[in-house]
């Protein structure tokens, strides 16, 4: 093939390819923004309703420093409160206790790898 045909494909290749993007970027990213929002709206709305203004403060600060700590105690909290287990709202106190549960089950992840006895890696070499 000659360089001007070569060009052509690539051409009409990239014109199609951007097409594409534009036609799938443009119709599925605002449903998901405004999904993402109404569930966002959704959380916050039960938060708001089962914590206590000292405890939501606490839970803003930890989202500050550390928002996958923050998005875990909230799952759990919402999950709580879906299933009925809460009576009153959450205090600080409560909060903290949570937050320290979650903060063991995080330890408990850890991954400890330990060497069989009599392998030597030096064995491997000699094959």
């Amino acid at each position: 093939m000659a360089d001007a045909d070569l060009e052509q494909i690539r051409k009409a290749r990239l014109a199609q390819l951007q097409q594409q993007q534009q036609s799938s970027g443009s119709g599925a990213r605002p449903q998901d923004d405004q999904r993402n929002q109404q569930e966002a709206e959704a959380r916050q709305s039960i938060l708001n309703q089962i914590l206590d203004p000292e405890a939501a403060d606490r839970l803003g600060r930890i989202r500050m420093v550390k928002e996958s700590r923050a998005t875990d105690v909230e799952n759990r909290l919402i999950v709580l409160a879906r299933s009925g287990q809460l009576r009153q709202k959450v205090t600080e106190s409560q909060l903290k206790e949570m937050l320290n549960a979650v903060a063991e089950n995080k330890e408990e992840e850890k991954i400890v790898i330990s060497r069989r006895k009599g392998w030597d890696d030096d064995d491997l070499l000699d094959l």
